[in-house]
């Protein structure tokens, strides 16, 4: 069996010291860019460094408004975070030559959002020959729904 090491984690997972109120609302309130890992800021979000990365290179973009759902997010924003997204690849490419990237939102505690009130865009970079999660860990990918169900929930909203 393969294994999947991250040990970096380890101190998220046992730290009892959790930071009082919203990390990226601190972060941002932060006159200490350094202390936070925030590397860019712009009108409506922000670039921060993944404290406890999956991966060498781990970036998160994040609104500068405290909101929990992309739904709230109004188009300046919207647009705003998917130009710094852009921007963490292109930088992410140049500086550490990544074979590929995983991005995404991870909404609710059951999507795996560690902080779920404040969303932000995870901008992973990936190299071939490393580690991916489910798969890797079990063979296994979870599919809670036929296809067809699917389509009719889909398909009758759209």
């Amino acid at each position: 069996m393969d294994k999947l090491w991250a040990p970096w984690r380890i101190g998220y997972i046992l730290s009892d010291k959790k930071e009082d109120g919203c990390v990226f609302c601190n972060a941002f309130n932060s006159k200490n860019d350094e202390e936070k890992l925030v590397l860019f800021r712009s009108k409506h979000s922000f670039i921060i460094m993944n404290l406890y990365p999956y991966n060498a290179g781990h970036l998160m973009v994040v609104p500068n408004r405290h909101i929990s759902n992309p739904i709230e997010l109004t188009e300046e924003e919207q647009l705003d975070m998917f130009k710094l997204t852009n921007k963490c690849i292109e930088i992410l490419k140049k500086v550490m030559n990544p074979d590929g990237f995983n991005l995404g939102m991870n909404l609710g505690r059951s999507a795996g959002a560690g902080i779920d009130d404040h969303i932000h865009i995870h901008i992973v970079p990936r190299w071939n020959g490393d580690t991916n999660f489910m798969p890797i860990l079990s063979d296994t990918k979870v599919i809670s729904e036929s296809l067809k169900e699917t389509y009719k929930k889909l398909k009758g909203v759209l």
